[in-house]
């Protein structure tokens, strides 16, 4: 009879929860026989599942492939939600092709579910373990469990007690029942867990967080000894959690029964002595010395035995390879898996690098519930809770708490050592004395080895195994802030061949103190994690060496970048974007190096003029203008030359960021030196940009003024082309169609000759937008896609989202909503980073428009109220009037007196700046019209057209925020269409 259901709830409990895991036994062989009949066999198990837990009051929370996890408010409910669960199984497993056998496992502990209905708690991990000793149809359950089940047992139900029992990765044994019943077998072999194979496991000190992947990865590689790799190495620097990863897969092992005759930890940090090994392999098998030499007593013994032997810490030991080697040829069923910072280099051998955790991304910020999916975050929060059990990730610690995990490298042995400090320290505190992270994470647990109380202790121990040589070449590697090539390294720390990098590098790799990785065109880059970096450095400046390495460093960055500077406007701008991109930190340091120092102010202007076009092109506006600015104030005496173009670069970069005031200065002083100089071309690229801001301006008088006599001075191909092509903007924003597409054509014509891709998608970006003003949306879309990719190849930041926005207003025109949402949504995100203000306010005043037509008006209204505010904050005349344009069409019919003076101000703006709308825009303005006339008598839209042509552009933005607060609290259905 069914144990009687109680009333369902959908509510996740918390407070003392009583979770139920399952889990079908043999599932990954059937899903290799057949995929489809598994899939089929999952679904029911998941049905039939679901029914019995939603019977008794469970959530079934989460699933995972085909593991079921449920958490229940009560004992009892669980208990005869797994009974009923069980029974149901069962009977489907008796129909033909029936259902395999499923473990179940109970546990309970207090919990609370996050926003998402899952739970994180501590009592989830001992679940998952006690569930992996079970066997397919048995119901396992803990103490915990069995306590709170005290007489009330479902009927006919009663426990076994199977005693105490060691589970992986887990330091507190556990006391394990199983649920009998009449209707359930109750026969079955001994659990799976870590007791039940012969073995020296130690139990490990805190709960193993993470790596369930790399943990899998290892299992996965020698689960079937006949064919996994008799020799597997794991690899990585001090600190990464190698010894902690080769237990929990061992367990694993352990107890899936993988290696019959055991499973044997070989602890070889403490032995000094090569020789030693085999006496520490012995000691650990727990073999008496029989006279004979030991390596020949131990191939005797393991001989014929299905053995995994774990090899701890055998970096210090490279002497000791032959003699893995010899047993491994001795014993043909021996699997041994070592943790090392270096391979041992035997035949066979075969490499896991362990890397560091993972850390959470820097944009956008995970919430507190979000990082908590973070193995690094989790590592440090129950690190943390060891010394203030009260600690927990919130609001106000979050991005602290991510910041001290990137900023360790994700190294869960830092990450312990930090944790520790927040006994005294809030994660706030913490991360302003991570600047120097060595002497602040010290002080491990007085049980560690020596080499892993402090970080320092730990990189020493490897750097202690280097080469005089080695050592040089390490510490001198410290001064590349963002990794290097082989050929930078040995410009910048081995400039007279002394130390043979190549060699060297081959070393500090396999001593896992750099590391490296292929780039997408090839070649090989190399870096330090951070506090290894640190501890490299301050083996630099104790050597006396950091300011001649450091002023090498300065000098090939120099190189990079006057070697990249001319290429940046042809064909291979992308490759050398992606070269500067990949040393954009070292040339940071660099260029702090030259200005901190201000003893070569020449050649701190010569770095930051070869590289304002990089940062152009990278939207990095603030970071170069600044350094530009600073070059300026610091080289008061360098060449003209070098002055001008400073001046123009930190100029068409203030340009860019609406600054038009700082631009024109700037520009101004530098189109006089170009002209004192008698540099034609430097005249004519001065007078272009010094039309580019007057067009920001809106003063396209200036403007068509600047770029004609651009036109007059121009006598290269290149600047001819531009000079046309930029006449070509002033043209379109006058309504000059045909005289537009004329110029930008004549300049296409030329920027395709040259191999120009950034002015080639500018003209067929600007064509579009000709194409889009005469009604040809598809002629629009077709150019504006031909730019697209162009400007994605040379990595083109502003031009990228410059297109996105303009493409997604010929696809809007076109009807398609959704797509134009996407479109907007990405240029908006890339102006933002940008930080290209205007920019930003019309693309939220388009994404407005979108939410308005797709009928959703809550959304509309806030865009609208944001593009608003920023364009009033940027003085922007036609930033404004888009935006009064869009709150008019909002507001049309609820409002539509205050609606009919925002349009009308909106007019009298663009008429101010003699920018008419585009026609192809007037659709949407016009029927915002047509609203208004239906709205309102004659008189009255006389009237308050009348009034609101009279408002300047900030009264009448200050009115249409007003409004816009208005239409969010009353809903704003009016004007959607």
């Amino acid at each position: 009879m069914p144990a009687s259901p109680e009333r369902p709830t959908a509510s996740p409990p918390s407070g003392t929860v009583v979770f139920l895991f399952t889990d079908i036994e043999g599932s990954t062989r059937r899903w290799e026989e057949d995929a489809t009949a598994a899939d089929a066999l999952v679904g029911r198990h998941l049905a039939l599942l679901r029914e019995a837990i939603e019977a008794h009051r469970g959530v079934l929370f989460k699933t995972v492939g085909d593991a079921v996890q449920a958490a229940f408010p009560t004992a009892s409910g669980a208990l005869a939600g797994a009974l009923d669960g069980q029974r149901a199984l069962l009977a489907e497993a008796r129909s033909p092709g029936g259902m395999p056998g499923v473990r179940m496992a109970l546990h309970a502990g207090d919990a609370a579910p996050d926003a998402r209905g899952d739970y994180l708690a501590a009592p989830l991990n001992r679940l998952s373990r006690l569930l992996a000793a079970g066997h397919g149809g048995q119901v396992l359950l803990t103490q915990a469990v069995q306590l709170l089940t005290r007489g009330a047992l479902p009927e006919g139900a009663s426990l076994r007690d199977l005693g105490e029992h060691r589970l992986r990765d887990l330091r507190e044994p556990e006391r394990v029942f199983q649920l009998l019943h009449p209707d359930l077998p109750a026969a079955f072999p001994p659990l799976l867990s870590v007791d039940a194979r012969p073995n020296n496991l130690p139990q490990p000190p805190t709960p193993f967080l993470g790596r369930a992947r790399e943990v899998e990865a290892v299992v996965e590689l020698l689960a079937s000894p006949e064919v996994a790799p008799r020799l597997l190495t794991l690899t990585g620097p001090g600190g990464t959690g190698k010894t902690r990863l080769a237990l929990a897969a061992a367990a694993a092992l352990l107890a899936a029964g993988t290696y019959p005759d055991g499973v044997f930890f070989v602890p070889l940090a403490p032995v000094a002595d090569p020789a030693l090994v085999p006496a520490a392999v012995a000691e650990a098998l727990a073999l008496r010395d029989d006279g004979r030499p030991l390596p020949e007593t131990l191939a005797d013994a393991l001989h014929a035995r299905a053995l995994l032997l774990v090899l701890d810490n055998v970096e210090h030991l490279p002497e000791a390879a032959p003699f893995v080697a010899g047993l491994l040829a001795a014993c043909p069923r021996l699997v041994v898996l070592a943790t090392s910072r270096a391979p041992l280099r035997l035949r066979g051998e075969r490499e896991l690098p362990v890397p560091p955790l993972p850390l959470p991304r820097r944009k956008p910020p995970p919430s507190p519930a979000q990082l908590s999916h973070y193995d690094a975050v989790r590592l440090f929060v129950e690190r943390a809770r060891a010394v203030r059990p009260d600690f927990g990730v919130t609001e106000e610690n979050a991005p602290a708490v991510a910041e001290i995990c990137r900023r360790l490298d994700g190294l869960p042995l830092a990450i312990e050592l930090a944790a520790a400090r927040v006994r005294l320290l809030s994660p706030q505190a913490m991360l302003v004395r991570l600047d120097r992270a060595l002497p602040l994470l010290t002080g491990g647990a007085r049980d560690l080895p020596d080499r892993q109380r402090t970080l320092r202790a730990t990189i020493d121990w490897s750097h202690d195994l280097l080469s005089p040589d080695e050592q040089a070449l390490f510490r001198r590697l410290a001064v590349f802030a963002g990794g290097w090539t082989l050929e930078a390294a040995e410009a910048v720390a081995d400039p007279d061949g002394g130390l043979d990098a190549f060699a060297g590098f081959e070393t500090l790799s396999e001593q896992s103190l750099v590391t490296q990785a292929e780039t997408p065109d090839g070649e090989i880059r190399f870096a330090m994690l951070e506090t290894i970096r640190e501890f490299a450095r301050e083996r630099l400046e104790a050597a006396g060496e950091g300011a001649e390495t450091r002023q090498r460093l300065g000098a090939a960055m120099l190189a990079l970048a006057e070697a990249a500077a001319p290429a940046l406007a042809g064909p291979d701008a992308g490759t050398w974007l992606a070269r500067l991109d990949a040393d954009h930190d070292n040339l940071r340091a660099a260029l702090a190096w030259v200005s901190d120092r201000n003893h070569d102010p020449e050649t701190f202007l010569r770095l930051a003029v070869a590289l304002w076009r990089f940062w152009d092109a990278r939207g990095a506006y603030g970071e170069g203008r600044a350094w530009l600015e600073r070059a300026l104030a610091a080289a008061l005496d360098a060449v003209a030359a070098l002055r001008a173009e400073a001046a123009e670069g930190a100029g068409s970069i203030a340009r860019m960021q609406g600054d038009a005031a700082r631009a024109t200065t700037l520009l101004e002083e530098a189109l006089a030196l170009r002209e004192g100089l008698g540099d034609r071309p430097g005249t004519v690229r001065a007078l272009m940009l010094l039309g580019h801001v007057a067009h920001r301006r809106s003063d396209l008088a200036t403007a068509e003024a600047r770029f004609g006599e651009a036109l007059v001075l121009a006598r290269e191909d290149e600047d001819r082309a531009a000079a046309v092509a930029n006449l070509g903007i002033v043209a379109d924003e006058r309504g000059e169609a045909d005289l537009a597409e004329s110029r930008y054509r004549e300049g296409l014509t030329i920027f395709r000759a040259l191999g120009d891709l950034r002015r080639e998608a500018a003209v067929l970006d600007n064509l579009g937008i000709v194409a889009r003003g005469r009604g040809d949306l598809a002629g629009a879309i077709a150019l504006q896609e031909q730019a697209l990719p162009l400007r994605r190849r040379i990595g083109d930041a502003w031009g990228i989202a410059a297109t996105l926005g303009n493409l997604g207003v010929a696809v809007h025109r076109s009807g398609d909503l959704a797509r134009a949402r996407a479109l907007y949504d990405e240029a908006l995100a890339l102006f933002e980073e940008l930080g290209e203000r205007r920019a930003v306010a019309n693309t939220r005043s388009n994404l407005a428009a979108v939410a308005r037509q797709a009928g959703d008006p809550t959304t509309a209204v806030a865009f609208a109220r944001d593009a608003l505010a920023l364009a009033r904050e940027l003085d922007d005349p036609l930033a404004v009037a888009s935006g009064l344009e869009e709150v008019a069409a909002l507001a049309a019919t609820r409002e539509p007196g205050a609606a009919a003076r925002l349009l009308a101000a909106a007019g009298a703006a663009r008429e101010r700046t003699g920018q008419p709308l585009p026609p192809d825009d007037r659709a949407d303005r016009d029927q915002t019209a047509a609203l208004l006339g239906a709205a309102l008598d004659p008189t009255a839209l006389a009237a308050a057209t009348a009034a609101g042509a009279g408002l300047d552009p900030a009264t009448a933005a200050a009115e249409a925020l007003t409004l816009t607060e208005v239409l969010a609290r009353a809903g704003t259905p009016g004007g959607v269409r």
